[in-house]
C-alpha cells in the first residue's frame, strides 16, 4: 500500500491535461472535518465540508475547520459543494467556506439541505441549494454526479458517483449496511454493483469501523434495551444525543410514548433540528407527546423525559452544564441519564468525567459501556469486504478515519484482490492524481488545523494553545522590576504576583540574584529597550522556577524605569 512520508512530499505539479486530482483537506487521520476537493479541467468540486470538535489539549477552541489555503485563490473555480449527509463533521464548515464565496451551489438531499440552510440562516447566509435524491443525476461543470442511497445513523444519506473524462470515482460518504433500518431505507448495493460493472477507477470508502470484525448491529436491536430503561427508571429520564441523530431520537420518542412519558427537547440545536425533522416527516411524533420544557416542571418525575445535547462531553452543551450544576435542570437522586451516542475518539476523558459527575449527583448513567443503547453508523469489516467484492475498484483511497482505520481498510481492499500498489493510504493535504486508470500520489498542499475561537477564525495558533496549556497547567507569575538605567541594576527588590502557582514566602528566594546576573549581561542596545529588558527578566525567572521546582508557569515581566 502506498503510504507517503507526509513531511517530505513536495507541492503537487500542475494537473496533467485530462487528469483528475483528489485532495482530502480533512477527515484522513482524524474523525471529523471531512472535506475532499476534486479538480478536473480547471474546475473544483467539493464533497463535504465539516468540522472537528476540539480535544482537551485545545482549550478555548469552539470547532476546528479544514484548511482552505489551497483553494482560497480559486474560489471562482468551485462549481459546487456536495453534502453526503447532515452530520456536523460533514456540514459544519460550510458556513465558513460560503463566507468566502456565498454563491457556491450546495447539493444535497432534503434533510441535509434543511439542516445546513438552518445553520446558514444563523450566519445570515442564504445558500443556492440543489435538491437531489437517490438515483438522481446532476451536472456541475465537468463533473457528472450520480447519487446512491446509503444507510447511516441519520436519514437521507447519499453516496456520490463522480464521472469525469479521467474516470469514474465512487465516494461512499458515511454508510453501513443495516438490513433492518428504522426508516426501511437500505444501502443500495444493486446500484453499487451497476457502478462496479461500469468500472470504478477510484473508490473512496468510509474507514471508521474497518478494525471491527463482522457486520454492524442493526438499529432495531437497540429497542429492547431502550424500552428497559424507560420501563424501570424511577424518576426523570435525561437522554443525551447528537442533535442530528434522528433515528435514535425516534426510538426514544417511541419508548417514551409506550411508557406514558412526555418529552421536551433541551438546547437550541436539538430544538431546531428536531423541528426540521418533524416538519419534513423524517420524525414521527405522536400528538401531544412533545411539550414545552416549562410544562414538565409541574408533572410527576416518572412522567418526564428530557432530550438534550452533550453526548460528547462538549463543555458548553446542556449535559455538561447539568453535570457541573450550572443548568436550570438539576440532576439528582433517582434520575436516569441515557447517553445514546458512541464515543468519538479523543472525547473519552471528557465524557467519562461527565459520567462520574452525574453519578456523584445520584444519577444512574446508562451508556454504551453498560447497556446496548447505541450502535455505530459505520460499516464494519464484513460490510466493507462485501462492497469491495461488488464494486471491484481499480484503485482505493480509504477516507474518514484515524491512521489505524485507514490502514485497516486498505488491508481489507488488498485481501479482496485490489493490488497493493493500487491502495493509497493518504493524509490530509495529500493530492492523488488519477491518470489513465492509475491513481498515484502527486504531492501535498497545506492542510493544517484552522481554529474557530469565538468570533475569530484562524487567528488562534499552536503557540496560542501552548500558552493556554501553560496557563492551565503552571499558572502565571507577574514580576515587577524597578531598574536603574544608569547602571542597569535593580533599584528595589523584585515584586511577584501569582495566579495558579503554589508558593510560599520563600518560593522566590534566590531569584533576585539570577535576574541581576542576567541584567549584567544585557547589551547596550537592550538596556535602552524596556521590552528587551522585560524579556531578560522573564527568561531569568522562568529558568529559576523550572530548575528549582520543575514547573513552567507563564512569566510576565513588567520593567519600570527607576
Amino acid at each position: 500500500m502506498a503510504s507517503p512520508h507526509i513531511e517530505s512530499l513536495p507541492a503537487p505539479p500542475p494537473l496533467a491535461r485530462g487528469a483528475l486530482r483528489v485532495t482530502p483537506l480533512g477527515g484522513l487521520g482524524e474523525i471529523g472535518r471531512n472535506m475532499t476537493v476534486f479538480e478536473h479541467q480547471g474546475k473544483l468540486l467539493i464533497v463535504d465540508c465539516g468540522v472537528l470538535f476540539p480535544e482537551d489539549h485545545q482549550p478555548g477552541i469552539d470547532v476546528i475547520l479544514p484548511d482552505f489555503t489551497s483553494i482560497r485563490d480559486r474560489l471562482d473555480d468551485i462549481v459546487a459543494i456536495v453534502l453526503t449527509h447532515g452530520h456536523e463533521d460533514h456540514i459544519g464548515g460550510v458556513p465558513y467556506l460560503l463566507k468566502e464565496r456565498a454563491d457556491i451551489p450546495v447539493i444535497g438531499s432534503e434533510l441535509t439541505l434543511a439542516f445546513i440552510s438552518a445553520k446558514l440562516k444563523e450566519h445570515r447566509i442564504r445558500p443556492r441549494t440543489v435538491h437531489v435524491e437517490a438515483l438522481d443525476t446532476h451536472t456541475a461543470g465537468p463533473f457528472e454526479l450520480e447519487f446512491v442511497a446509503v444507510n447511516h445513523s441519520i436519514p437521507d444519506g447519499l453516496a456520490v458517483a463522480i464521472r469525469t473524462k479521467a474516470g469514474l470515482v465512487l465516494h461512499t460518504g458515511d454508510f453501513k449496511m443495516d438490513q433492518f433500518p428504522l426508516d426501511d431505507r437500505i444501502t443500495d448495493l444493486r446500484h453499487f454493483a451497476r457502478l462496479g460493472e461500469e468500472g470504478v477507477d477510484l473508490f473512496l470508502t468510509d474507514s471508521t469501523n474497518a478494525e471491527v470484525a463482522g457486520f454492524t448491529t442493526s438499529e432495531r436491536e437497540l429497542t429492547p434495551a431502550i424500552d428497559h430503561v424507560f420501563a424501570t427508571a424511577p424518576r426523570r429520564i435525561i437522554v443525551s444525543s447528537f442533535a442530528s441523530h434522528v433515528h435514535r431520537i425516534q426510538q426514544v420518542l417511541d419508548a417514551a410514548h409506550r411508557n406514558g412519558r412526555k418529552v421536551a427537547f433541551v438546547g437550541r440545536s436539538m430544538v431546531r433540528n428536531m423541528g426540521i425533522a418533524r416538519d419534513l416527516e423524517y420524525l414521527n411524533i405522536p400528538r401531544g407527546l412533545v411539550v414545552d420544557f416549562g410544562k414538565l416542571e409541574s408533572m410527576p418525575d416518572d412522567k418526564v423525559t428530557l432530550i438534550c445535547t452533550g453526548s460528547q462531553g462538549e463543555p458548553m452543551a446542556a449535559l455538561a452544564r447539568m453535570a457541573n450544576g450550572d443548568h436550570q435542570i438539576a440532576v439528582g437522586d433517582g434520575d436516569t441519564v441515557l447517553l445514546a451516542s458512541s464515543l468519538i475518539p479523543g472525547n473519552e476523558n471528557a465524557i467519562y468525567g461527565i459520567i462520574n459527575k452525574l453519578t456523584d449527583l445520584g444519577a444512574n448513567v446508562v451508556h454504551k459501556g453498560n447497556a446496548k443503547v447505541h450502535v455505530s453508523g459505520h460499516a464494519s469489516a464484513g460490510e466493507l469486504i462485501y462492497c469491495y467484492n461488488i464494486v471491484k475498484p481499480r484503485n482505493v483511497l480509504p477516507v474518514h478515519g484515524e491512521s489505524k482505520h485507514l490502514h485497516a481498510n486498505g488491508a481489507l481492499a488488498v485481501r479482496t484482490g485490489v493490488p497493493e500498489d493500487r491502495v493509497i493510504i493518504g493524509a490530509d493535504g495529500v493530492a492523488v492524481d488519477l491518470v489513465k486508470g492509475r491513481a498515484t500520489i502527486a504531492g501535498r498542499v497545506p492542510a493544517g488545523l484552522v481554529y474557530v475561537d469565538g468570533q475569530t477564525v484562524g487567528r488562534a495558533t499552536e503557540d496560542t494553545l501552548k500558552e493556554r496549556r501553560l496557563l492551565r497547567e503552571g499558572g502565571v507569575v507577574t514580576v515587577v522590576a524597578l531598574v536603574d538605567p544608569a547602571n542597569n541594576t535593580l533599584a528595589e527588590p523584585l515584586e511577584f504576583l501569582t495566579k495558579g502557582l503554589v508558593h510560599d514566602d520563600h518560593t522566590f528566594d534566590g531569584v533576585q540574584a539570577e535576574v541581576e546576573k542576567a541584567l549584567e549581561k544585557a547589551t547596550p542596545a537592550q538596556t535602552k529597550d524596556l521590552e528587551a529588558l522585560e524579556g531578560i527578566v522573564a527568561r531569568a525567572v522562568s529558568r529559576f522556577v523550572r530548575r528549582k521546582y520543575r514547573r513552567e508557569p507563564v512569566v510576565i515581566a513588567v520593567v519600570i524605569d527607576a
